[in-house]
């Protein structure tokens, strides 16, 4: 489990993290949503150890993280930026195998080609393996750089907004993966997202951040709420449901009414 205890971040007289007490479970993949600003990549940026808190502390597996070394702390927990996609000439597999340095330092042992092997099927990305990255479809090369931190073999993933600039297509059947690497892999995912209804229909556990802070947290159909997403994101939703979950109807019309309806169970 990861802990979070009175975290607080600033920067200038801008407070991007307030006071953050959280605790992140295991086995679960845990959505991060808010608006622009709300601090959710720096959060995530601090407990990677990416970004340095002004004050407060972040546990995993109960050991306070600042006193893990940076290459240990790499084979426990594994972070996909917005910013780490390299312009470089590489294939899949040698992108992929960037992942086992915490473990090799550049020198592939068998284990970890099969750590990298394994990665590229998760992926589904055996047929493009000797492929150029630069040369793949976006949703293709974002696959390939989730590989490198599946490869890296730790527990904990994090997950910086990975589905941005990907279709509807790309997004679902990410989210999918995300979810095998739960309940196949036994790894714990925390991912960064702008789109409600993909939490929503995806996500075993929601936190909603606001200015800063934890708003709520919960089970997706807790967070999925007119009251509570009206307040967060200061825009007039309207809530529906179908096969259990809930999700959002972003607009309505000038001339349009929507009732809230019930969770339908077909």
């Amino acid at each position: 489990m990861i802990e979070i205890k009175h975290l607080n971040k600033k920067y200038g007289d801008l407070v991007v993290l307030n006071d953050i007490n959280l605790n992140i479970k295991e086995g679960m993949v845990t959505a991060l949503i808010g608006p622009n600003g709300a601090g959710k990549s720096t959060l995530l940026g601090v407990v990677s150890k990416l970004l340095e808190a002004d004050s407060g502390e972040v546990y995993v597996d109960g050991k306070n993280h600042q006193k893990i070394k940076l290459n240990d702390y790499s084979k426990i927990l594994g972070i996909l930026k917005q910013t780490n996609q390299i312009q470089v000439n590489l294939t899949v597999r040698e992108l992929v195998s960037f992942g086992r340095w915490p473990h090799s330092r550049g020198f592939l042992t068998k284990q970890d080609e099969e750590k990298i092997e394994e990665a590229i099927k998760f992926l589904n990305l055996k047929s493009i393996e000797h492929k150029n990255i630069n040369h793949l479809s976006g949703g293709q090369k974002q696959r390939a750089y989730i590989a490198m931190v599946v490869a890296q073999d730790t527990k904990y993933i994090l997950l910086d907004e990975p589905l941005n600039n990907l279709d509807m297509k790309y997004s679902v059947e990410m989210m999918l993966i995300l979810q095998d690497l739960v309940k196949q892999l036994d790894k714990t995912v925390v991912i960064v997202l702008h789109d409600i209804n993909i939490a929503s229909m995806f996500s075993d556990h929601m936190i909603l951040m606001k200015d800063g802070e934890i708003y709520i947290e919960g089970d997706p159909n807790e967070i999925m709420v007119k009251e509570v997403l009206d307040t967060v994101y200061d825009h007039d939703f309207c809530i529906a449901g179908v096969n259990g979950k809930r999700y959002c109807i972003y607009h309505k019309g000038e001339n349009e009414a929507y009732e809230e309806l019930s969770i339908i169970n077909n």
